[in-house]
């Protein structure tokens, strides 16, 4: 089992950046994968990007961006840290949500349903 944790979330003008981090606590960080998901007022829960698991190479091949955020952001793990990040740049106002990450034993994927763990969230809000 694993209980996570995400930070970073706040207010930023349009076109600036915030780094999300989401910090696993429990055994075996690096057996999961991770994602990013994120819901604004009134909407769905939407995916955002996701990591693979077990590695560098795994990491890689589970990399996915979701088209309104590909070449915007950047996600990265750090699994001595037990700890994933979303980097956001050249945000926009319709960024604003809670973000979310969750994790994954030994998958990865952009249905939200499949995640078994979840953070509390962190909000975003990007003001024109």
């Amino acid at each position: 089992q694993v209980q996570l944790v995400e930070s970073g979330g706040g207010l930023v003008q349009a076109g600036g950046s915030l780094r999300l981090s989401c910090t696993a606590s429990g055994r075996a960080f690096s057996n999961y994968g991770m994602g990013w998901f994120r819901q604004a007022s009134g909407k769905e829960r939407e995916f955002v990007a996701s990591i693979g698991w077990s590695g560098i190479r795994w990491s890689d091949i589970g990399i996915v961006y979701a088209d309104s955020v590909k070449g915007r952001f950047t996600v990265s793990r750090d699994n001595a840290k037990n700890t994933v990040y979303l980097q956001m740049d050249s945000l926009k106002p319709e960024d604003t949500a809670v973000y979310y990450c969750a994790a994954k034993w030994l998958g990865v994927g952009t249905d939200p349903n499949t995640y078994s763990y979840w953070g509390q969230g962190t909000q975003v809000t990007v003001s024109s």
